[in-house]
């Protein structure tokens, strides 16, 4: 027992030695375009992470198949560099692009090196320190330090450095706002010219420096945009982050701002109603008609398959028009009536209720530029229909309910659900799924309406910690589910 305890505490040892070497070991290295910091944090999902620490983001690639995250940390920026590489200049993408991989490739194998030796190192130092007595004898343990560190340096070699394959990426904060990160990856967005897309625009060099495609634009700053929420669910914790990325443009609400549509809750979730230059809102399965009144006689824009909800009770326009968009939307046959004491009808449309709605999107097909409507089971038919045959004119369906962020794209059609902004509720926060969910769209509305890009947020409601994923929806594209 005590020859098997020491050779397993040689090898815990060498590993242990390999570890901390990897995590401390960093190199700073000089590109053309600036400064940055490579190292490596072992214990995370595999990852090559690409972070600026002058605005506080960064974007991640699941591109490294070791449980360990491969950092490369902008220190500094040359900005003549940046200014040259934006208005088209003299600089080459190519050479930053190798340079920046040389630079990687030659920390990678600095850091192996050092953590093999390291961890050799401290194997042999224990197996010395062991030897003798009822112990293993000593050319075993140096055996055992040594093959411990070569299956090290294999296994580095193997799975630490990046797979060539980037897709997928995503942005992220260490902290609540993503909205300012995401403004500010679109305002230098829109001064460069040549970068693919984005975030080849914060990172310089560091990640895929490629020209543009001649049929890709670079969005810009001013392009108006709006934010996309479901599923509230009554949870309060949420508003301030809903408010915070809702800034500078219209919130479109897709349902179930409520949980039982009891009146603490109505009192509670009106909060909603300052959230965005202004509130579009269709009702979902928890939501019920007084709802609706209140938040009309609050100001947002209520809209149902009869028009737009008056503070009166009245009815309005089919479609609206909300930030330069031509709005439709679609209240829930499932909500909770006052008359029933907001009875629960459940989650399942019938055959009809489907059927009914159908029949209204092809009424307003052609007259609106974006349709609202809580549950994809409802107007899933539908849907499917507008997919086999999309539409002369873009057309965006914003729905919920799922709790699933989801973002499809056939043709002129798109379809987005924002996934929970709730979490489920107050009380499902610390379960699995708990994240709260939203998305913005960009678009043009001159010379007609074009949607441009959607980015899905993901926020921690625990340490508000964030994320977001942007799809370009301005050129062809396959289904983005």
């Amino acid at each position: 027992m005590a020859r098997v305890l020491i050779v397993v505490l040689v090898i815990v040892a060498t590993l242990a030695g390999a570890g901390t070497a990897l995590g401390t070991f960093h190199l700073d290295r000089d590109l053309d375009v600036g400064t940055v910091r490579l190292s490596v944090n072992p214990g995370h999902r595999g990852a090559l992470d690409l972070y600026v620490p002058l605005v506080d983001w960064g974007v991640r690639f699941p591109v490294v198949r070791l449980p360990a995250r491969v950092n490369v940390d902008v220190r500094s920026i040359d900005r003549d560099a940046v200014v040259r590489l934006a208005e088209a200049g003299a600089l080459d993408a190519r050479q930053v692009r190798e340079q920046a991989r040389d630079a990687l490739a030659s920390y990678l194998r600095l850091a192996i090196g050092v953590a093999t030796l390291a961890g050799l190192a401290l194997g042999l130092l224990v197996a010395l320190a062991a030897r003798g007595g009822r112990g293993p004898r000593l050319r075993v343990t140096l055996a055992t330090a040594a093959l411990t560190s070569l299956a090290v340096a294999v296994a580095l070699v193997l799975l630490l450095p990046p797979r060539s394959n980037v897709d997928s990426p995503q942005y992220y904060a260490n902290g609540p706002e993503v909205p300012a990160a995401l403004r500010t990856l679109e305002t230098l967005g829109a001064s460069s010219r040549t970068l693919d897309d984005e975030i080849d625009e914060q990172l310089v060099g560091i990640a895929r420096l490629v020209t543009a495609p001649a049929n890709r634009a670079p969005l810009q700053a001013s392009s108006p945009r709006l934010t996309v929420a479901s599923d509230l669910h009554n949870n309060v914790i949420a508003l301030p982050a809903l408010e915070r990325a809702a800034r500078g443009g219209p919130l479109l609400f897709a349902g179930d701002l409520t949980d039982r549509g009891s009146a603490i809750e109505r009192a509670l979730a009106l909060r909603i109603v300052r959230a965005g230059e202004s509130l579009v809102f269709v009702a979902g399965n928890h939501d019920s008609d007084v709802s609706e009144r209140q938040l009309a006689r609050a100001g947002a824009v209520v809209l149902t398959r009869k028009g737009r909800k008056n503070a009166d009770g009245s009815f309005g326009p089919l479609v609206v028009r909300v930030g330069g968009l031509r709005i439709a939307g679609y209240d829930d046959p499932l909500k909770r009536l006052r008359r029933e004491n907001y009875r629960d009808h459940g989650a399942r449309p019938s055959e009809a209720e489907q059927q009914a709605f159908a029949t209204w999107l092809e009424h307003v097909r052609g007259r609106a530029d974006v349709v609202m409507v809580h549950s994809p089971r409802l107007a899933g038919d539908a849907v499917e229909t507008l997919r086999a045959d999309p539409p002369a004119d873009p057309l965006v369906i914003v729905w919920g309910h799922t709790h699933t962020p989801e973002l499809r794209q056939d043709g002129t059609l798109t379809t987005v659900n924002p996934g929970s902004l709730g979490g489920g509720g107050t009380g499902k926060l610390a379960e699995g799924g708990g994240d709260i969910g939203l998305a913005r769209l960009v678009y043009d509305r001159v010379p007609r309406f074009a949607p441009r890009a959607a980015d899905l947020v993901q926020i921690d409601p625990g340490d508000g910690s964030a994320q977001a994923q942007r799809h370009r929806l301005d050129e062809p594209a396959a289904s983005l589910e």
